[in-house]
């Protein structure tokens, strides 16, 4: 969409004119100030943000020393420009319809116009007298030089570009791998790859700057390097991120959140989302790219910590949340990382995902290798029923026969089955309660002529079944579902409402009390457990045995009167619930239980309280976040009355969103301060879904994408669907950091020859 210039009497645009357009400044100052010099009676009464977001002036209403040329291709503005160059006369001889009102000038706003522009343009020079004469009524049109005009081979070479961008940026929303085909290509037989099949098709369509650019080109060569592609895709991924990283700055405070590893290009990458109040007050949680997780926890951390701060442009000062979801071999890791970052910035605090259920998290961080294979497994179990909708039927069918005589508990658990199980609070009661019927339908899978032909599915179902029917991985789902029996309440008021994370920042103790009592009395918890899970073994024909890492361990030599018994015992009741006791411990430090705790500024947690809070002791650790420091002890107390002495029908606001929409919000400045941090964190859910849609695209991304085909950089397009994209500054970018570079390094070495 083109730029056009809000001066009055000036009708350039930005696709007529290789002129500079600019945004006005947010800074309400220099934004008063382009708005008088525009005598534009029309944007007076908006606001910078709105003026910032839909309006522009071209470059030819400054001054020379107001614009900076770093390059030919690139045009700034210095931080004091103010525009001076405006024509407000010509339109006295063309009385017909303006669409741009002017503003009729005064002697007294001459007089500070005049001044006005005279700082501008010689700030350092206090005594110069100006020799400029200013008539009343009138402003003289200066002709501004448009500084290095762009020759013809320039600008068709820009917009050569701009058709390589605009393709890459298509492929890249609609999922088009740069590849386009698998199969090996016989050799001396050229078949070109997507990109090269769309600028084709683009030059067949009339695009004569590609036409011209390609006529002389072999047409078995590449039409644009691998390389090239590279160098594009990089600057598309950065200018995306720019653009939401300019609002995260805008809102000042934000957390980071990764979810778990995906290979890209060989190797494992964690997706990485930041959360923000955007200038609306909505919560949004974007997505800003991929990080290697290569390498031990400290390479780690220092890759972590150099990316945000150095490459995208962080500043971790303003970071008040970080959470992490990982699979089990990270989690080490991914723990030293967060302490790092904690050690620098004390007010990131470490909290848990609102996307994540805690005792999925808790099951993560148990660095027992019969857990992992437990989580792998289900995780595999779940793909399978997802890829056919036969399989789900066959399921569906299984658990109908096998509960037959309770069709409530039959109807809940189909019901279950429809939502993403594994990723749920009681994700083990699950998986306990429906061990026989899907080892039953894996079975008849796996013999079943209707799928025969399917051999991919028969050996699958055939390898889920046996590893199901396994006593280690029935022992261990058993002793998992429940040890983490006694958080699961506890973990869902963390995904419920506010007040529901109110009541669970203040329940943690008994948690952690009566998991204590259970390390404490473990030989006799243990018993029922194991009780539990060999008759289940019982039921399901499933031999009793130890696994077959301990004889691979030869442990047998060493403890020959040894059970299985005691070694589940000693080897995973034991070190679940001290990992499930430290986990909690970690991830619930007592500055994340004060923040929770500050959510009884909502007012239904005020109300619940009975009124009788007191917030100011916990908010001190955001003391240096408020406008206002010194007034907030009044503004509470006044906060406070506000909601106890309310009227009858006025209802109280139920979570932190529909505190920041109130009306007069703002007349609680340090309050609107402190629910915008709070927001902020990741244990808070995201109200609205259409803000956290970047990560529902990466799931389908990674589900539609084969992995050979994924790149960093196509997924930034591809979940930032929505984001809007500036060719202009792509174009630009690309001259000045590859083909200026190139040139000076072609020259330098003709220079040697």
């Amino acid at each position: 969409m083109p730029n056009f210039c809000a001066a009055p009497n000036c009708t350039r645009k930005s696709t007529q004119s290789d002129l500079a357009f600019f945004r006005f400044p947010r800074d309400p100052d220099r934004c008063q100030k382009w708005v008088e010099n525009c005598r534009r009676a029309d944007l007076e009464d908006k606001t910078p943000d709105q003026l910032n977001k839909h309006y522009r002036l071209c470059a030819q209403h400054f001054e020379d020393s107001m614009i900076c040329r770093s390059s030919p291709y690139r045009t700034v503005l210095r931080e004091n420009a103010i525009p001076t160059i405006f024509d407000l006369t010509s339109h006295l001889n063309n009385p017909g319809r303006r669409r741009k009102r002017i503003k009729e000038l005064t002697e007294e706003e001459i007089r500070m116009l005049k001044e006005r522009k005279y700082d501008a343009v010689v700030p350092d020079q206090e005594n110069h007298k100006s020799n400029n004469d200013l008539e009343v009524h009138q402003v003289e049109v200066v002709q501004l030089g448009q500084g290095p005009t762009l020759t013809a081979e320039e600008k068709e070479n820009k917009d050569y570009l701009k058709s390589l961008f605009e393709i890459l940026i298509l492929m890249g929303k609609q999922n088009i791998p740069l590849d386009g085909h698998n199969s090996e290509v016989p050799t001396g037989v050229f078949i070109p790859d997507s990109f090269q099949a769309l600028l084709e098709y683009r030059i067949n369509s009339g695009d004569e700057i590609l036409r011209k650019r390609f006529e002389t080109t072999a047409v078995n060569l590449e039409y644009c390097s691998r390389t090239q592609q590279r160098h594009m895709l990089e600057i598309c991924e950065s200018c995306i991120r720019d653009d939401i990283l300019r609002e995260v700055r805008d809102a000042n405070f934000f957390s980071i959140v990764t979810e778990d590893a995906v290979s890209l290009g060989g190797e494992e990458h964690m997706p990485v989302f930041v959360r923000f109040i955007d200038e609306t007050n909505n919560l949004r949680e974007e997505f800003i790219g991929f990080l290697t997780c290569e390498g031990d926890a400290k390479t780690l951390a220092l890759n972590f910590h150099t990316t945000l701060t150095e490459k995208w442009g962080l500043n971790m000062e303003f970071c008040r949340g970080q959470a992490y979801v990982t699979s089990s071999g990270l989690s080490a890791n991914v723990k030293f990382v967060a302490s790092q970052l904690l050690e620098m910035y004390p007010q990131a605090v470490h909290t848990l995902s609102s996307t994540c259920a805690l005792n999925i998290w808790l099951a993560k961080v148990v660095p027992v290798a019969g857990v992992s294979i437990v989580l792998g497994t289900l995780k595999d179990l779940y793909s399978f029923f997802q890829k056919l909708p036969q399989l789900k039927v066959e399921l569906e069918r299984t658990i109908h026969v096998l509960f037959q005589g309770n069709e409530e508990k039959a109807a809940d658990y189909k019901n279950l089955l429809q939502t993403e199980w594994i990723s749920r609070h009681d994700t083990f009661e699950i998986i306990v309660g429906l061990l026989q019927a899907f080892i039953l339908c894996l079975d008849k899978i796996a013999s079943d002529n209707s799928f025969k032909c399917n051999t991919k599915v028969t050996s699958r179902a055939f390898i889920l079944s046996s590893a199901l029917s396994d006593f280690d991985f029935l022992v261990t789902a058993v002793i998992l579902k429940n040890a983490l029996s006694f958080t699961r309440a506890f973990g869902k008021n963390l995904q419920g409402l506010t007040s529901d994370i109110f009541s669970a920042a203040n329940s943690l103790t008994a948690v952690l009390h009566s998991l204590n009592e259970v390390k404490e009395n473990i030989e006799v918890y243990h018993e029922f457990w194991f009780e539990e899970a060999t008759n289940l073994a019982e039921k399901l024909g499933v031999q009793v045995k130890l696994p077959s890492r301990f004889h691979t361990l030869q442990l047998t030599d060493l403890q020959p009167d040894l059970t299985v018994e005691s070694f589940y015992k000693d080897a995973l009741s034991l070190p679940t619930v001290e990992h499930v006791i430290q986990g909690l411990k970690d991830i619930f430090s007592e500055q994340h239980l004060k923040a929770l705790k500050c959510l009884s500024l909502v007012p239904s947690v005020m109300g619940q309280l009975k009124f009788s809070t007191s917030e100011e002791h916990n908010t001190d650790m955001y003391k240096c976040d408020l406008p206002n420091p010194d007034t907030l002890s009044a503004e509470l107390h006044c906060w406070r009355v506000k909601w106890k002495h309310r009227g009858k029908d006025v209802e109280l606001p139920s979570n932190i969103y529909e505190s920041l929409h109130l009306s007069d919000i703002k007349f609680f400045p340090n309050v609107l301060a402190l629910l915008k941090v709070l927001c902020t964190l990741p244990v808070i859910r995201v109200d609205n879904e259409k803000y956290e849609v970047g990560r529902k695209r990466l799931k389908e991304y990674l589900k539609n994408t084969a992995v050979e085909h994924r790149s960093c950089q196509l997924a930034m397009l591809n979940i930032n669907y929505d984001s809007k994209h500036d060719l202009d500054l792509m174009v630009d970018t690309y001259i000045t950091m590859y083909e200026e570079n190139r040139a000076v390094a072609n020259s330098e070495m003709s220079e040697e020859v």
